[in-house]
């Protein structure tokens, strides 16, 4: 059987393997994280096969190393698999972020970076850890690689290859590409998200607003559910790009702010039209195709 060896057994991780269980695709997964006792719930939940604590001895005869932990610990998981990595191992993760995670690879990995192939699913849950893992996440979901221009064209397929067995549909970009895209369409409402949450949150009558809030809340703050560990990583790897992208957000809403003082009628209801345009539209294409974000 082909090893696959998986820093993090979470949401992402404990997915990944589930998924390549249910498409018995030859996969005998080990996993190695830090906590033991999210390994032995990962093992009791029939997630993975093995349990490591020891990097070189797992490490041995491992086909493909997927690191799916926060952005944050990517690198520091890097320095300690370098010295152990074989000829033939090729090694990916599921970061948000690219760029960074890319750059790092080259310095720490030396001539085994051509085997470092940067990938992220775009595909997750507000719940995190073992229990969290779906064997059907990633079906229909894109999961993007940022091969660079060094890297084994061997090790891109092998990692392709894997993502396809799980039913998600692999694309590819530049690591520059990327983070300038998810800055916008998933960094920045994460941000907004926390901030419209935590605002209120920190209101002396804070209970009375929540106790009224209903669907429209619910649904624009679902992702402050999401894990604060994992967004403080991911907005700090990628502040340029997410800077850009509050400034952008910040003059439409002086926008919209001008419009309201003036009582400018037509000025607001041409932005909402614009929006509501684009949003339906959006969501009329993802509808019929055979992918999702």
């Amino acid at each position: 059987m082909k090893k696959l060896l998986v820093f993090g057994i979470g949401l992402i991780g404990g997915s990944l393997a589930l998924a390549l269980k249910a498409a018995n695709a030859g996969w005998h997964v080990t996993g190695v994280g830090r906590a033991g006792d999210s390994l032995q719930e990962a093992l009791a939940l029939g997630i993975i096969d093995e349990a490591a604590s020891d990097i070189a001895t797992a490490l041995q005869d491992a086909d493909v190393v997927m690191i799916a932990t926060p952005v944050a610990q990517i690198a520091p998981i890097l320095q300690r698999i370098a010295p152990y990595l074989e000829d033939k191992t090729v090694v990916t993760d599921a970061g948000s972020t690219k760029a960074d995670i890319a750059e790092q690879a080259q310095h720490i990995l030396g001539n085994a970076a051509s085997r470092f192939v940067p990938g992220h699913p775009i595909a997750g849950a507000e719940k995190s850890g073992p229990s969290a893992a779906q064997a059907t996440l990633y079906q229909n979901k894109n999961v993007v690689l940022t091969p660079g221009e060094h890297t084994d064209p061997a090790a891109v397929q092998a990692v392709r290859a894997l993502w396809a067995s799980t039913g998600a549909v692999v694309r590819e970009m530049s690591p520059s590409g990327h983070d300038t895209i998810f800055a916008a369409v998933s960094h920045l409402p994460h941000l907004l998200a926390f901030a419209l949450v935590d605002e209120l949150a920190a209101r002396p009558d804070a209970d009375q607003f929540f106790e009224f809030a209903a669907s429209g809340f619910r649904d624009f703050t679902r992702i402050a559910g999401s894990s604060p560990e994992m967004w403080r990583d991911i907005s700090l790897a990628n502040r340029t790009a997410l800077l850009q992208e509050l400034d952008r957000y910040q003059a439409t809403l002086a926008d919209l702010r001008q419009s309201l003082e003036q009582g400018d009628a037509a000025g607001l209801q041409a932005i909402f039209e614009r929006a509501s345009h684009a949003r339906n539209a959006w969501a009329k294409r993802n509808t019929s195709a055979s992918w999702k974000n």
